[in-house]
């Protein structure tokens, strides 16, 4: 598809298992940053957007492809974040790490499943899956060949990983107020 993205740009993905923690990290380092940061949410994309179900996708990669692309060359700094499976999405993610001609910085929330299971009881979308299936979807240290991925543990409390995901990415947060 060809380069994307300027040198100042940055390409941040947060990948890790279902109910570990990314799209609240992802909401909170924007609201952190300020306007000029898109966030690319394969749920959102997935469900909302597309409305597939759960099993093999269709249409999402290549979407979270185009939006990610345009997002890049418009100028924002995109966080994508996902499950993003290495077996499913390791190749398209990849590629934009590859594509992108600014910052890449990726992070892998490395939860074991009972923090996982313990986080989900808190979020709305709780009664959309149980225990059972969010056990199949449950891949540990699912971690991509050849990427390097910083990860994000159990310990790391949300503020940590705000701080840690905004100075690894070189993202600069707006002034307080």
């Amino acid at each position: 598809m060809g380069h994307m993205g300027t040198a100042d740009t940055r390409l941040v993905v947060l990948r890790g298992n279902s109910g570990s923690g990314k799209t609240t990290a992802a909401r909170a380092v924007r609201e952190r940053y300020g306007s000029g940061l898109a966030i690319v949410s394969q749920d959102t994309v997935r469900r909302e957007i597309l409305c597939e179900a759960h099993g093999p996708v269709r249409a999402t990669p290549g979407l979270i492809d185009v939006i990610t692309r345009q997002c890049l060359d418009e100028g924002f700094h995109v966080i994508l974040e996902g499950i993003f499976s290495a077996a499913r999405w390791g190749e398209l993610l990849h590629r934009l790490a590859a594509d992108h001609r600014g910052t890449n910085r990726f992070f892998y929330f490395d939860l074991p499943f009972a923090e996982t299971l313990r986080r989900h009881t808190t979020r709305p979308e709780s009664s959309e899956f149980d225990e059972s299936t969010m056990r199949d979807w449950y891949r540990p240290a699912d971690l991509l060949d050849g990427m390097d991925e910083a990860l994000i543990k159990q310990d790391s409390t949300l503020e940590e990983t705000i701080r840690t995901v905004l100075t690894e990415a070189g993202l600069e947060p707006r002034p307080a107020r």
